[in-house]
């Protein structure tokens, strides 16, 4: 029996108990404030036609999931943590929210057999998982797209995921690169970005 690595997100949690109220806290002042949460939502948006399938892994409490389903397209998210969850389901009852490790990701079990439009990981959910699974994820996350379907994620630097090896792991997934970012406004990626947004297809 394969024993399931444990996440940086829960071992960060199992340390501090009180970690996804406060998250989930952060983003409601946030909102609150007035601040603008939605640049994510507005790229992929951008990049779907209306009623697209979208799966958000790593979804967190719903944030960019939700406004994509008000947006009008079909959303799936995944998340490990089930108090995230249930913070998407409180705030966005009309989308599909699933808890599960995103190492273990098989939607078709779960009976979601059709292949999504585009997958988007943010958040730097890249950053939180088992070490040493992201090879794992991705290749995940690459059969769960579409043949004309893109992954697009978002992490930053200097969180123990280099960017070289990250677009290593991905090229080993069989993801084809189409863009590199340095902002999810589409500014230009440089040797000297902090952040890395990538555009991924299936490689032919």
């Amino acid at each position: 029996m394969v024993v399931r690595k444990e996440t940086l997100w829960e071992a960060q949690k199992r340390e501090n108990p009180g970690h996804s109220a406060w998250y989930i806290k952060r983003f409601e002042n946030m909102r609150a404030q007035g601040n603008d949460l939605h640049g994510e939502a507005r790229l992929i948006d951008a990049m779907a036609e209306r009623g697209s399938r979208i799966l958000d892994a790593g979804c967190g409490p719903g944030r960019l999931g939700g406004e994509l389903a008000v947006r009008g397209h079909q959303v799936v998210g995944v998340d490990v943590d089930p108090e995230l969850i249930e913070a998407a389901r409180r705030d966005h009852p009309d989308v599909n929210w699933l808890v599960g490790d995103l190492a273990e990701l098989d939607l078709a079990a779960r009976g979601i057999a059709e292949a999504f439009d585009l997958i988007v990981c943010a958040g730097n959910v890249l950053t939180f998982l088992a070490p040493g699974t992201a090879p794992e994820v991705l290749a995940r996350l690459a059969r769960h797209l579409a043949p004309e379907g893109r992954l697009v994620t978002g992490f930053g630097a200097g969180r123990g995921y280099d960017f070289d090896q990250f677009m290593a792991d991905a090229a080993g997934a069989g993801l084809a690169t189409d863009h590199k970012f340095g902002t999810w406004d589409l500014r230009p990626f440089t040797p000297s970005s902090d952040f890395l947004v990538a555009v991924f297809s299936v490689a032919a």
